[in-house]
């Protein structure tokens, strides 16, 4: 905690975590659709693409979180981060050779992947009270990928909702609001708490002490368990959006449906609106954090994210019409809030001080970097190519598809449920340093 707090802290990083969001909110949901169906890449070459983007994660500790719990000031390097990562989310619009693409998503990973940790650590460095203020904080980050989500989806009802090629085209729109976005973030960095780097006399080197601690109970379990979640949560972000796409389109086939018009109507179309019903369960979710946090033990919160992974994808693969989809999408909010937002507290409370930025991008390093990669090859180029075997060009057997996940979920719970230190709450440590 931060010896005297600074001024309206939890208001200036709200709106952090608002802008932070939103430039990814605005085009992760819609970058599979728009690979395969505008930019006509293959299964194996989208898959790529999507890799590309969380190699920068692996990075992160040795470079962001060693600058920031070292040599700079995390507001500085959040600034210089989202400038150059504005110019890049603008190109990728443009991007319409395989090559390019993928060399621009790897440069753009590199640059954005450290921010999300980054702005966990300043905030864990800036409150005065972690388990009670950096819910409230980070909730502000969902409500902006909602904005954002809903935002690119009303564009495209409005000016590209002709045939499924303009809708594909139109969803360019979604990286360049995200440009715009994120020249506004580097200059609202300037403006946040000044947190400078914490030097520790007992390792220079930030990410091998980081390792050190990594290595211990609970926190070895739970960075082995993030790697097939991650893989998981990938399949959700890869396919739902067409596969919603398709389901809003066969709901509302006749014009008959008037729960599907009324859907595309509030959420627009093109998947990445729709989605938002995630997020805002999310918000739910991260404002009673604060109070599952006081009754329940990490570990339940853990199994309960994870719970409701599994569930998800036996919704879409199982009951794939819209009111159930509908109700898969908004387990999200249990997936995110109660697996990776309680993951990210585990880590804060359970490493030292002066090495908490190179911590959580230690941590993000496995949730983005190693399992997106992974998550992102198995999902196309294995699981993807096994469940469109004898379908039509660029459909999917969903239950297939969907299984799959699933099955990986339910394993994740049982190796939880076995490996986990069973204690009511890990023992809190200060919120300082970044």
């Amino acid at each position: 905690m931060s010896a005297t707090p600074a001024p309206y802290v939890r208001t200036r990083l709200s709106i952090m975590m608002f802008l932070q969001y939103a430039i990814w909110g605005a085009w992760l949901p819609i970058l599979y659709p728009f690979l395969m169906g505008h930019r006509g890449f293959s299964l194996d070459q989208t898959g790529m693409c999507l890799m590309a983007g969380a190699v920068g994660a692996l990075a992160g500790p040795f470079i962001a979180g060693q600058l920031a719990d070292r040599s700079f000031a995390t507001e500085k390097l959040l600034a210089v981060s989202h400038f150059v990562g504005a110019i890049l989310v603008y190109f990728l619009a443009g991007a319409d050779k395989f090559e390019v693409f993928l060399a621009l998503s790897f440069i753009y990973g590199l640059v954005y992947a450290p921010t999300l940790a980054l702005t966990n650590s300043i905030s864990f460095a800036n409150l005065p009270d972690r388990d009670r203020d950096f819910g409230p904080v980070r909730l502000w980050g969902t409500i902006g990928w909602i904005a954002a989500g809903i935002g690119v989806g009303q564009i495209l009802l409005h000016y590209h909702n002709g045939s499924d090629a303009e809708l594909n085209a139109g969803r360019a729109v979604a990286f360049q609001l995200s440009a715009a976005m994120g020249v506004v973030m580097a200059l609202y960095c300037l403006t946040l708490p000044h947190t400078p780097p914490t030097k520790s006399a007992s390792e220079k080197t930030a990410w091998l002490e980081g390792v050190k601690e990594i290595m211990k109970q609970p926190l070895v379990t739970l960075f082995l368990i993030a790697i097939p979640i991650s893989m998981v949560h990938q399949f959700y972000f890869v396919y739902t959006s067409g596969f919603v796409t398709d389901i809003q389109k066969a709901a509302n086939s006749e014009g008959a449906d008037k729960f599907a018009n009324a859907v595309n109507q509030v959420l627009g179309v093109g998947g990445g609106g729709l989605m938002t019903i995630g997020q805002m369960t999310e918000l739910l979710v991260l404002f009673m954090i604060p109070f599952f946090a006081k009754s329940f033990s990490r570990k339940t919160l853990l199994l309960t994210g994870i719970a409701a992974y599994a569930l998800r994808m036996a919704l879409f693969a199982y009951m794939p019409t819209l009111p159930f989809v509908i109700l898969g999408v908004a387990l999200h909010g249990f997936c995110f809030g109660c697996f990776i937002f309680v993951a990210f507290m585990v880590v804060d409370e359970n490493t030292s001080p002066d090495i908490r930025a190179t911590a959580q991008n230690l941590f993000n390093l496995v949730i983005i970097g190693i399992g997106i990669i992974v998550g992102s090859l198995f999902a196309t180029s294995v699981v993807g190519k096994y469940a469109s075997e004898g379908m039509a060009a660029g459909k999917m057997d969903y239950v297939k598809l969907f299984s799959v996940p699933m099955y990986i979920a339910i394993g994740c719970f049982v190796l939880m449920l076995l490996l986990y230190p069973n204690k009511k709450k890990s023992a809190a440590l200060p919120s300082a340093g970044a």
